[in-house]
């Protein structure tokens, strides 16, 4: 059996971060995701707003770096839940439960702000985005490409 789910969405509102009774973090937020064809009758484009639960590592990267309005994209199975209201009736909710989470934009897209790469949190998550190994910064300016000092020189062909 095969229950994979790969989703791009902007977040509609902030993660929200929670801990379980055993100690576990959780956090929830909800992606727009719009649908690939028009409405016949409107000419308007459809979107989806789809339910996300993430654990643990990821929950606290989610809810430290993603904000309303970033793109994400999520990875992880389709779960159907069964539950019961305040008022008494059975009620079924899909949700995504997501073992990663990736940024969709730059941070530039995101918050208008400089240049960052996209980092994402592998199942099992990770805290706060390492810089990448080596003294690479981007050009200031409009500009975003650099000469390099060397270029063929550790090329392993």
């Amino acid at each position: 059996m095969l229950n994979r789910i790969v989703l791009m969405g902007r977040l509609v509102a902030d993660p929200e971060l929670r801990t379980t009774p055993a100690g576990v973090t959780v956090a929830t937020f909800r992606v727009a995701c719009d649908r690939d064809f028009k409405n016949k009758q409107t000419g308007e484009r459809e979107t989806d707003f789809i339910n996300i639960v993430v654990w643990r590592q990821t929950a606290e990267f989610v809810s430290r770096y993603f904000t309303k309005g970033r793109m994400a994209v999520v990875e992880g199975r389709l779960q159907i839940r069964n539950y019961t209201d305040r008022d008494g009736n059975k009620r079924t909710a899909a949700e995504v439960v997501a073992d990663s989470v990736y940024f969709g934009d730059s941070r530039r897209d995101g918050e208008g702000g400089g240049f960052s790469p996209a980092y994402g949190a592998p199942a099992g998550g990770f805290g706060a985005p390492a810089a990448s190994a080596g003294s690479y910064e981007a050009p200031s300016g409009g500009d975003q490409f650099a000469e390099l000092a060397d270029p063929d020189g550790d090329l392993p062909f």
